[in-house]
C-alpha cells in the first residue's frame, strides 16, 4: 500500500474548491433554472443524475485540479446525495452533458480551460449561456473532440432532448413535449392553476350527480 493510498482519501480529493456557485444572482437564477428543471424532466429515471456545483474528480490523481461544472448531468449513474463526483468510483463514467453559465468574475483563460477540461476527459454536450449578452454557445463530441456548434437557434440536444431558442433575445429552453422551462414562481402557479381546474371538475361531477338523483337517477349505477 503506497503512502497516498493510506491517506484519508476526503483529504486527498476535498468536496469544495472554495469558489461560491455563484457571484450574482442571474448566475444563480439560471443555474437553478436549468438544474430543476432537468430534474423535473428526468426524474421517472432512477439512473440519471443531475448536479449543481458538484467537484468533478475525472481520475485518480493529485495532478490533475478538478472542476465544477454549473450543472452536470450523468446518464448511467443512480440520482442521490453525492459530496463530489469521483469518477473512478462511479463505473468510470464522466459527465455526457454541462453547463456553464458565465459570470462576471469568468475570465477568457479559465474557460479555456474548463472546455479543455471537458474535450479531455469525455464530456459530449457542453452548453455555455452567457445572461448579460444572451450569448449561447455549444460544443458537440464528434470524432472524439468537442466541436463548436456554430447554429444554436432551435438546436436540439442529442442526449437530452430539449430544445434551444435563441432567436427572440433572452434564451428560452423547451422539454421534449414543447413545454418551457419554468422558475419556481412559475411552476407554482402552474400547479395552482392544474388544481383550480380540477376542484371546478369536481365540483360539475358533483353537481351532475346532484341534477342525476333529482330526476330519480342514480349516476353510480349508470350504464
Amino acid at each position: 500500500m503506497t503512502i497516498f493510498e493510506q491517506i484519508d482519501p476526503d483529504l486527498l480529493y476535498p468536496d469544495s474548491d472554495g469558489k461560491p456557485m455563484a457571484d450574482n444572482t442571474e448566475q444563480y437564477r439560471w443555474i437553478v433554472l436549468i438544474k430543476e428543471n432537468l430534474e423535473i424532466l428526468f426524474a421517472n429515471n432512477d439512473r440519471i443524475l443531475i448536479a449543481g456545483d458538484l467537484l468533478w474528480y475525472p481520475v485518480r490523481s493529485q495532478l490533475i485540479t478538478p472542476t465544477a461544472p454549473d450543472v452536470m448531468v450523468v446518464f448511467g449513474r443512480s440520482k442521490g446525495k453525492r459530496r463530489s463526483y469521483r469518477q473512478w468510483q462511479e463505473d468510470n463514467i464522466p459527465p455526457q452533458v454541462v453547463f456553464e453559465i458565465l459570470s462576471y468574475s469568468n475570465d477568457t483563460k479559465e474557460m479555456e480551460r474548463k472546455l479543455e477540461f471537458y474535450d479531455t476527459y469525455g464530456v459530449e454536450e457542453y452548453y455555455l449561456y452567457d445572461p448579460e449578452s444572451f450569448q449561447l454557445d455549444g460544443w458537440l463530441r464528434q470524432n472524439n473532440h468537442l466541436n463548436k456548434l456554430w447554429q444554436m437557434d432551435s438546436w436540439l440536444s442529442p442526449r437530452l432532448g430539449i430544445r434551444f431558442q435563441t432567436g427572440l433575445g433572452e434564451l428560452v429552453i423547451y422539454r421534449p413535449d414543447g413545454r418551457r422551462f419554468l422558475n419556481s414562481l412559475e411552476l407554482n402557479q402552474r400547479a395552482e392553476q392544474a388544481e383550480l381546474l380540477l376542484e371546478q371538475e369536481r365540483q360539475r361531477a358533483q353537481q351532475l350527480a346532484a341534477y342525476l338523483r333529482n330526476l330519480g337517477i342514480d349516476p353510480d349505477n349508470l350504464p
